[in-house]
Parts: C-alpha cells; sequence; structure tokens
C-alpha cells in the first residue's frame, strides 16, 4: 500500500511538470524532489502547490518541489520509474527550427542571468553542491557518535564502544578525501584525481615533511586544504588535457595532476589552510565570549531565512573546520534556536486559527519533524505562506540564540560533535567545556526560550485582523492545498538563490 501512495504522489506531480519529455534529471535531497526541465514554461505551479503531499516549491537551477523527509526518497524512485516508462512510450520528437531554439536559449539565458546576478552566489551554490551529498554520511556518523558518548559516560557496554567510536570516527577521518572527489567533480575536472589530491592531507606520513619550518601533521588544513588542493588539481588538469598530446594524454595528464597539486598542496595549502582554520576558530572563541548574546541573537535570526534559501550549506565547512579544530562547533546549537523558534510559531498558529482544519491538519503532520530540528515542513507548509509569522519565527530563532550565546559569554560553551542533526535529535550530539549535564541544561534552555518566545510573538503580533478574518475559516484537509494557492503563493521566489538541501534548524 505504501508503495501505490508513493506512486500516486509521483503520478500526480508528473503531469505538473510538463510530463515524461520535459523532464532532463531526477535527484533529491533530504526534502526535496529536484527536477531539471527542458521548458519551465510548461509546469502548472499552482496546480502543483495544490496537491496534498506538495508542501511547496523553490526555483533554482533545478525546480525543486519540497515533499518533506522520508518521503521524498520513496516518491523520487517511483517518479524516475514514470519517467522512464513515459519516454519510452513517447513518439519519436519531430524537430524544432533554429529560430525555435534560439529564442528558447535566449530565455533560458536570461533567465539564468538575472537568477545569478553576483559570483558570491554562485561560489555558494558550488559550496553547498561540494557538501550536501555528504550530509547523509554526517547524519548517520554523528549520531553514532553520540550514542557512543553516552555509553562511555554511564559505562555501558565497554565491549562495543570501541567499535562504535571507530564506525563514527572513519568517516570524518577521510572527509578530506570525499570533499577533494566532490570538488573536482563540481568544477569541471576528474573526481578521482581531486580524492587523491585531496588524500595527501590525511596521509600519515607528511608528519615526516617540513613545510615553513615546522613539521606537518595529518589532517592539517582539514577540508578548507582538500577544496583548494581539488580545485587546483581541476585547473591543472584542464591545463594538461589542452596541451598534451591525445597520445600520451592518458599517462602524462594524471602524473602531472597529482605530481604538481601535491607538492602545492604539501608546501603550500596544507599550511595556509591550516593557518586559516585555527583562525575560524579563535574567531568563533572571540564572537561568542565577547558579544555572545548579541552574536546569538543575529545568529539566530538570521538562520531561518537561510534555510528558506538553503544557504545555510554554506556554513558546512566553517562547522567542520570547528570540529576538527576544537572537537565541536559552538555555531550549531546556536543556529538550532531557528527551528525552535519555527516550532513555537507552528504552535501559535495552531491555537489561533481553531477552525482551520486544513492548517491545523498540516502543523500536527509537520511538528514531530520540526522538533527534531526538520525545518522545512514548517516552513513552506505553514510559516512562509502565511507571511508575518515567518517572521515572529525568526524573533523566536533570536531569542534562543540570545540565551545560548548568552551562557556562552559567561563561560559555559555549547557545542555539538557533528552536523546534521537539530532540535532534540542534537541533544546526542553536544558537548562543551562543563559537562553533559550543564551543556545539556543550557541547550535544553534555548530550545524553550524559543518556543515560548516565537509562540508569544506569533500569537500577539503573527496576524492582522484580515488576516484572522481570512484563515480562520472552517476549512477541512482535503481542501487544504486548494485553499492555500487561493490565499497566495506558497513560496515567493526571492531576489537571492536559493540552494538546494536538507533544511536542519
Amino acid at each position: 500500500m505504501a508503495e501505490n501512495k508513493n506512486r500516486d504522489v509521483a503520478s500526480a506531480i508528473l503531469p505538473l511538470v510538463g510530463g515524461a519529455a520535459n523532464v532532463t534529471s531526477v535527484a533529491h535531497c533530504m526534502t526535496r524532489l529536484r527536477l531539471g526541465l527542458a521548458d519551465r514554461s510548461l509546469v502548472r505551479d499552482e496546480e502543483l502547490k495544490a496537491l496534498p503531499d506538495v508542501m511547496g516549491v523553490v526555483e533554482d537551477d533545478t525546480y525543486q518541489i519540497v515533499l518533506g523527509p522520508g518521503k521524498v526518497s520513496r516518491v523520487t524512485p517511483e517518479f524516475e520509474e514514470l519517467v522512464q516508462e513515459g519516454r519510452a512510450a513517447a513518439p519519436e520528437p519531430h524537430p524544432v527550427t533554429a529560430d525555435e531554439l534560439a529564442s528558447q536559449g535566449a530565455e533560458l539565458r536570461a533567465a539564468h542571468k538575472a537568477k545569478n546576478a553576483t559570483p558570491f552566489k554562485l561560489f555558494l551554490r558550488r559550496i553547498a553542491n561540494i557538501f550536501v551529498p555528504l550530509i547523509p554520511a554526517l547524519i548517520g556518523c554523528g549520531i553514532i557518535a553520540g550514542l557512543n558518548g553516552l555509553l562511555i559516560n554511564l559505562e555501558w557496554l565497554p565491549g562495543i564502544t570501541p567499535a562504535l567510536a571507530a564506525i563514527a570516527s572513519g568517516f570524518m577521518a577521510l572527509i578530506a578525501v570525499f570533499v577533494g572527489y566532490n570538488t573536482a567533480k563540481e568544477f569541471g575536472g576528474t573526481p578521482i584525481l581531486g580524492g587523491a589530491v585531496a588524500a595527501i592531507i590525511v596521509f600519515p606520513g607528511v608528519a615526516n615533511i617540513e613545510a615553513f619550518g615546522q613539521k606537518l601533521s595529518p589532517g592539517q588544513g582539514g577540508v578548507l586544504g582538500a577544496l583548494g588542493a581539488a580545485v587546483l588539481a581541476v585547473y591543472v588538469e584542464k591545463w594538461c588535457r589542452k596541451w598534451v598530446p591525445e597520445a600520451v594524454d592518458v599517462l602524462v595528464t594524471p602524473t602531472v595532476t597529482v605530481l604538481v597539486s601535491g607538492l602545492v598542496t604539501i608546501f603550500g595549502l596544507m599550511y595556509v589552510a591550516g593557518e586559516i582554520s585555527t583562525g575560524i576558530g579563535t574567531a568563533a572563541n572571540w564572537l561568542l565570549d565577547n558579544t555572545g548574546a548579541f552574536a546569538g541573537l543575529v545568529l539566530g535570526g538570521l538562520f531561518l531565512p537561510l534555510v528558506m534559501l538553503g544557504l545555510h550549506q554554506a556554513l558546512i565547512p566553517i562547522h567542520t573546520t570547528l570540529i576538527e579544530q576544537q572537537g565541536y562547533t559552538v555555531l550549531l546549537p546556536i543556529l538550532a534556536m531557528a527551528g525552535a523558534g519555527q516550532v513555537g510559531c507552528a504552535l501559535a498558529v495552531f491555537k489561533r486559527l481553531k477552525k482551520n482544519k486544513s492548517i491545523r491538519t498540516t502543523i500536527k503532520s509537520a511538528l514531530p519533524a520540526g522538533f527534531l530540528g526538520v525545518g522545512e515542513p514548517l516552513i513552506y507548509g505553514v510559516s512562509l505562506p502565511l507571511g508575518r509569522p515567518f517572521i515572529t519565527a525568526c524573533v523566536g530563532g533570536a531569542a534562543g540564540g540570545a540565551f545560548v550565546g548568552l551562557f556562552s559569554m559567561l563561560g559555559d560553551k555549547v557545542g555539538s560533535t557533528a552536523i546534521g542533526p537539530s532540535g532534540w535529535a542534537l541533544f546526542p550530539l553536544l558537548d562543551g567545556n562543563k559537562g553533559l549535564g550543564t551543556t545539556a541544561a543550557i541547550y535544553g534552555g534555548g530550545l524553550l526560550v524559543g518556543y515560548f518566545v516565537g509562540f508569544l510573538a506569533t500569537y500577539f503580533f503573527g496576524f492582522s485582523k484580515q488576516m484572522l478574518l481570512d484563515l480562520n475559516a472552517d476549512v477541512d484537509a482535503g481542501e487544504s492545498a486548494a485553499a492555500r494557492a487561493e490565499e497566495g503563493p506558497s513560496t515567493p521566489n526571492p531576489d537571492p538563490d536559493p540552494t538546494k538541501e536538507p533544511a536542519q534548524v
């Protein structure tokens, strides 16, 4: 039955995006079905948003349909199968004229130019594309690491904890290799060459090498060094492809790429990236030690819009660097407060719109994920379509962030040993400088503050009188999506370019 239901969802989506012939690529992240489309004008947006299982859409270099965690991974294979069946059954397309192709190309170029207006947006998108494929492993290993830490503190299963430590730490020990592989792939090089050069950073033998008057250490430079090494490898490889004769390309190009990039990495990038990594840790500590409450207020308040746009993925290298430097990232627990504000906002909406069964049903289905830190169902299904509640949810996140930041300024650091989980799911990953009990109490207090302030801000300031009059109607769950579509677009298309990814807040 579950498989049939997922296929039904895929079947409902396919004709609304222009059919199988209009789909050029299919992929998914934690919450979104991401489609490449031949002709964007064939998409019937309002009908798509009106589907009960669709929580919203985001336009980027791919067309992204928000289905929620768990569901998207089950719907995507069914969707891919339907696309393949549709292509097999479709007649051969007749040729289009050169004028038609030129016209379509001009429209696509104009659309992409309008969206990708700045190099900075392109850079953030590429950084996100490098790290997003790593998130499932980061989440899995992080949760295992948290479980292992709990077992060690409780002195339970001493024969199992070393094995759990190996399972949890193996990926993080070699994350530079995966970053190098994905970086080369993203920048148009041979992925395995990027991974090979990045592997030098974590090779134990670098401890015998001296650069800038000091011995190198395995892992020095971390993911930042891996990024730089792989980008360099791409440019060296492209240079070789341009000048090396085809007859010897298969021998010369890989050799020169690894040799040149490897030497520069060992005698330059590892040291420089190591200094930058140390600087990131120092800056984060200074920020929270001296401006903790204010820094938490700003970070917690602004993180929800970053999640909405998908730009929060650009923070992953910073989190990873802090974990490599200090054993935990002090930024993630503060940023997680944005999810608490979102939950408090949703509870207030549930309370205020007592007659609107459709919105209340959406909230009830999305709240469990919200408590566990997955914010997209509540963002795209509740607060963002309503408008003002999205702002009041940010207020709740700012309050929770200020609470955690204040304690950091007082000397009680709260950090996370891994990236990925948030909300309640972050408790097993917490670490700090004052013991697990104190750390968990501060983090839990921040969540409560975020819930409370998000609720109050939304309850008293999240609705105008007209909004309450329009929304607090007796709409049943069967009419939910259609009602939302009539009230307004479920997802605005803001000027900043959204990036794909899972929204952990």
